[in-house]
């Protein structure tokens, strides 16, 4: 096989594209979680900060209230502390409840979700060392190595900048009152933190469409694999062929009782018979209602000259129809004629049985030569064509 043909130059399919997602192989960016979580904490912590002070300082205030009851009674100990942490929880729970839905609302929004169990399985093959240096020296690697030493130079870069531009007035919170001094390092704090959710907001603005070229690149399908899942997906051409042969011989055999019901029987003498119907109330054109071949065609027959059902010998028409007419569909309209001949002179032999005319001449209908499955084009000699 051309070595070509092995390339993976294409793109996956969605068979293909579904079975990754069911193996947990999804483009996932990790900054865009880290940026959902970091970012979006901040800005609820922002938006629960208020009532959570007040929450906290309320519940400092009455942990830290005695009286001589609580004195004599010990065990209100083990109350207050169980007090404290439903308090606590019901401050702190908002935050991490609010963080997680965001999270996951991002996740299900880029499509870097799957729910599946097989990376949960154990796989040995992971064990291999050889592996594990082939993934080392990976493009997944290379751009994690690359992105991470980005991210560290960044990060220190503007955490320098930003505690050296303030240093001077850290060292000036000493002198203020205490709410003052953490109203100034909260806005401080802020601003910090603001900049460094920058910082993982572009990463994540890059690394995003980068990792779904990588996993659209891992996934990528040779010409023999698309063949392949191709052939299982809709079943071998070889295998295909013989089943519809098999139900189109079936489909002939149950037509055998639709023969009673036609006007005429068209027959190759032994190999084809087909059996025609026309009702010019409910037909446009006539129909084939039954055809067959070999001891098929001969069944035919018996069946059609037991109803009484006219059987006219027209070799090449018979082999026209079968070959270009299926059972129950109209024939075609290249046809048209040499049927209309063949009825017209069935319905003439019934109206002469009946006493009602001459005996009609067996007709030869004009059929098409092209529509002959035994017709075979003379090859053209040299001399014709000088």
């Amino acid at each position: 096989m051309d070595s070509s043909a092995q390339d993976k130059n294409l793109p996956a399919t969605a068979k293909r594209l579904k079975e990754a997602r069911d193996e947990g192989q999804i483009a996932q960016s990790r900054d865009l979680g880290h940026l959902a979580v970091l970012g979006g904490g901040a800005l609820i912590l922002l938006a629960l900060l208020p009532a959570a002070f007040e929450g906290l300082r309320t519940m400092l205030r009455a942990q830290l209230h005695f009286d001589h009851t609580a004195l004599r009674e010990p065990t209100q100990a083990l109350q207050r502390m169980g007090e404290g942490l439903g308090q606590g929880l019901m401050v702190y729970l908002p935050l991490g409840v609010l963080t997680l839905a965001l999270s996951l609302v991002v996740a299900v929004a880029s499509g870097s979700w799957g729910f599946t169990t097989k990376p949960l399985m154990p796989n040995f093959g992971k064990l291999n060392p050889l592996s594990g240096i082939g993934r080392l020296f990976s493009k997944q690697q290379v751009v994690e190595t690359v992105k991470l030493v980005f991210i560290t130079a960044v990060v220190a870069l503007v955490g320098w900048r930003f505690l050296a531009s303030h240093l001077q007035d850290f060292a000036s919170l000493v002198m203020q009152p205490l709410e003052t001094g953490l109203s100034q390092l909260g806005q401080w704090m802020v601003s910090g933190v603001g900049l460094l959710l920058v910082v993982v907001a572009v990463v994540a603005a890059v690394d995003f469409p980068v990792q779904k070229f990588l996993h659209a690149q891992r996934l990528r399908m040779s010409h023999q694999e698309v063949k392949e899942e191709f052939k299982q997906a809709e079943g071998d051409p070889s295998l295909k062929g013989k089943r519809r042969a098999k139900a189109r011989e079936l489909a002939q055999r149950l037509s055998i009782s639709a023969v009673p019901r036609a006007d005429l029987v068209v027959m190759n003498p032994t190999h084809y018979a087909v059996a025609i119907r026309y009702d010019d109330a409910s037909m446009s054109a006539p129909r084939v209602i039954a055809k067959g071949t070999d001891l098929l065609a001969m069944k035919i027959r018996d069946v059609a000259k037991a109803s009484k059902v006219p059987v006219l010998q027209s070799p090449m028409l018979a082999r026209a129809l079968y070959a270009n007419a299926e059972i129950d569909e109209e024939i075609p309209s290249a046809l048209y004629t040499a049927v209309a001949q063949v009825l017209a002179y069935v319905y003439q032999l019934k109206a002469a049985l009946r006493g009602e005319g001459a005996m009609p001449a067996e007709p030869q209908p004009q059929v098409p030569p092209e529509l002959d499955p035994h017709f075979k084009k003379k090859p053209v000699s040299r001399e014709s064509v000088e």
